[in-house]
Order: structure tokens, then sequence, then C-alpha cells
């Protein structure tokens, strides 16, 4: 993927034509989670999750570029990709749409900010009522949640027993409680 070239103009965050979030900026690196604090509060409540779990959530998705242009890019180069900016897979988003009764398709992710926003919510509180209200002590409840949210329901419910997370997983709840306090203070400027 082509990179911009250091003289190239910064585009400033725009609102999204469908939403009310803004479109990430199209220049890589300018991307900033905090910009949709005040819609994954709104997100949250509607799906019945800690906004702090969502914004922790988007902060540890935040690797990649999030302008709809490069994702169209990178799934061109890649046809399976992830979309918007909480990374939501196909299959996971066909899954919530189903459940939840959605009309919006799972392309629409990369376009609607608040939409990919709603949706990464809706997916956390099905993860919330499939986990055990018992579980082990090695993990919060949000963590769990968040494991399920990168490695899967099954995994998430086998986390919860006691099965020791993997590389990559261990590596997600890394990110994840690193971001905690920079998603804490995206949620408070956001009040």
């Amino acid at each position: 993927m082509a990179e911009l070239s250091p003289s190239a103009p910064e585009q400033e965050s725009t609102k999204s034509e469908r939403g009310d979030a803004p479109t990430p900026p199209l220049r890589p690196g300018a991307y900033d989670p905090a910009d949709y604090a005040e819609c994954v509060v709104r997100s949250a409540a509607e799906a019945e999750v800690s906004p702090l779990l969502v914004m922790t959530v988007l902060h540890n998705e935040a690797y990649k570029p999030h302008h709809p242009l490069w994702e169209r890019l990178w799934q061109w180069w890649k046809p399976g990709a992830s979309f918007g900016v909480a990374n939501m897979h196909s299959a996971t988003f066909e899954q919530v749409r189903r459940s939840h009764g959605l009309s919006e398709r799972w392309q629409d992710l990369r376009d609607d900010q608040a939409f990919a926003i709603r949706a990464a919510a809706l997916h956390l509180r099905d993860l919330d009522r499939a986990l055990p209200e018992r579980h082990v002590r090695r993990y919060t409840r949000d963590e769990l949640l968040a494991l399920g949210y990168n490695a899967g329901e099954r995994n998430m419910r086998a986390f919860a027993r006691g099965v020791p997370a993997g590389p990559m997983a261990r590596s997600y709840l890394r990110r994840f409680r690193a971001y905690r306090s920079r998603a804490e203070a995206a949620l408070r400027n956001a009040r």
C-alpha cells in the first residue's frame, strides 16, 4: 500500500455522510479513537455494555488506517479483511446483523463509523450474554469480553474456564490493559 508523501496536506477528520461520527483521517497515523467517544457512549448505552469496554476495544483495534479509501484498498489486497473502526469480520457482522435485525451491510462498516461502533457494542453485548457468570479470577469480565471480541465466543468461554490464552490473545490482552487509561481519559473528555 502506498503511503502519502510527507508534503501531502493533512486531512482533518470530517463528519461522515451517514453517521454523526467523523470520518477517520486519510493520513496514516492520524487516527485517534478518542474522536469517537460521544458515539461510544451512545452505542454502549443502547447495547447496555460498558462504554469503557467499547472505547478500550476501539483503541486496541486502531492498529491500521481506518479511512474508507484505505479499507477499500486493503480489501482489494486481502478480501477477508475486517472493516470499520472496530475491525469487524464479515462472519461476526452477519451474526450481529441477524441477531439484532440490522438492515445495513458489512461493507457499510467502512463508510459509517457510528454504525461500526454500534455493531461492535452490540457484539460485545452478545458476548456478555454468552459469558458464564462464574469464571476464573485471572481475567476481569471486561478482559474476557475483549478476548471474545478478538478470539471469538468459543475461545472466550474456554478462557473463562481457565484454558490458557495463546500468544496472540495474550498480546491482545496486554494492549487492552495498556489502553485502559487512554480510554478512560477519552470518555472523561467526552462528557
